[in-house]
């Protein structure tokens, strides 16, 4: 029944682990709405030609409104309004679901501009245009855009993310198994915006594991050439991590921010990711992905409790791979404590003779 509907109503493969939950409650949606509807066309076409005008209702009277079934209504009003809450709640299981990822995911940093993908990986490969993924491995995706909104689309996978300039958005899937398929913008971004493709390589463990040894071109930082004298070993190259650590120094960000857990005038990124801040606003949040973009991007909307809002803006200042690469350098250090703040020193008072 799955595979027939699916043709009937020409969708791709499924080729993720959560296309067929998808699918599954559009299929329902579907068929309880055109059953409905051909039942409340049936029904109404048999009472125009039972009750039409001139003819008597059985019994030889005409209905009168008392003899309405109050019951009968109360039951179909309340099958819809049942019907319609278990849709919800189903959706609403899937929705959460497609946006939590699994602790065990990969984690792939995408950049989205006219008209092209790149993907950075965590150990400093990128790729332009085709996405390298291990089957049966949820891997999630950080995405952000250089320009305009784009949107990932992957229609065999059920899954469609807008990428915003200056934000971080995230989304994951689990290929089913090895194969190609199609990633398209959903979102129209310019003249050329049905040219934006790419493709997600899905491949077994074994053949993905190789595929990165010989890694596409590290991502934009210090080029690694020949060395000058001979003999000598050029050094390895940067991971994405570590291309964070460069970002950060020449940027200025170690100027008020530490990574060994020191307080300082902001925030020491020391253990930082992953926790639940306090906001002067009062609001509590996660501090995530999104947070830090938003934080580089526009520091002075959420501000973290107990320190001021000095911090300036880094818009049009850092490009969407060295957003990526500061994120994961936060991320790399969520396991190092933080240092307490040193106890209040008390004045030493000169005595004078």
């Amino acid at each position: 029944m799955n595979e027939l509907m699916r043709r009937l109503l020409y969708l791709p493969p499924q080729g993720s682990t959560v296309a067929r939950e998808i699918d599954m409650l559009h299929f329902a949606v579907i068929s309880v709405t055109m059953i409905g509807a051909t039942a409340v066309a049936l029904l109404a076409g048999f009472w125009m030609i039972k009750y039409r005008r001139g003819r008597r209702a059985p019994n030889g009277h005409r209905a009168h409104p008392g003899e309405r079934s109050l019951v009968a209504e109360i039951i179909m009003l309340g099958g819809l309004v049942a019907l319609f809450l278990g849709f919800w709640v189903i959706g609403f299981r899937q929705y959460v679901k497609m946006r939590v990822p699994p602790a065990d995911s990969i984690e792939v940093y995408v950049t989205a501009k006219q008209w092209m993908w790149t993907f950075a990986y965590a150990d400093g490969t990128r790729s332009n245009g085709v996405l390298y993924v291990p089957a049966n491995r949820p891997v999630k995706l950080i995405m952000s855009s250089r320009d305009v909104i784009h949107s990932f689309y992957v229609p065999e996978f059920r899954i469609k993310q807008d990428v915003v300039p200056g934000r971080m958005t995230t989304v994951w899937f689990e290929a089913a198994q090895p194969g190609t398929y199609r990633i398209m913008c959903a979102e129209y971004c310019g003249a050329n915006h049905s040219t934006m493709r790419g493709t997600v390589v899905a491949l077994s463990p074994a053949d993905y594991e190789r595929h990165l040894t010989p890694s596409p071109s590290p991502i934009a930082g210090p080029r690694i050439s020949d060395p000058a004298v001979a003999g000598a070993t050029p050094e390895a190259p940067l991971s994405l991590a570590d291309e964070g650590g460069r970002v950060a120094a020449d940027h200025g960000c170690l100027r008020c921010h530490t990574e060994d857990g020191t307080p300082h005038i902001g925030p020491t990124w020391a253990g930082l990711y992953g926790t639940t801040i306090d906001l002067d606003s009062g609001e509590r949040i996660v501090v995530d992905e999104a947070y830090l973009t938003e934080s580089m991007m526009e520091p002075a909307v959420r501000i973290h409790r107990g320190y001021r809002a000095v911090m300036p803006s880094y818009a049009g200042l850092l490009d969407a791979p060295e957003v990526g690469a500061l994120v994961a350098r936060i991320k790399e250090l969520r396991s190092v404590p933080i240092k307490p703040d040193p106890p209040p020193v008390d004045p030493v008072l000169e005595v004078v003779p």
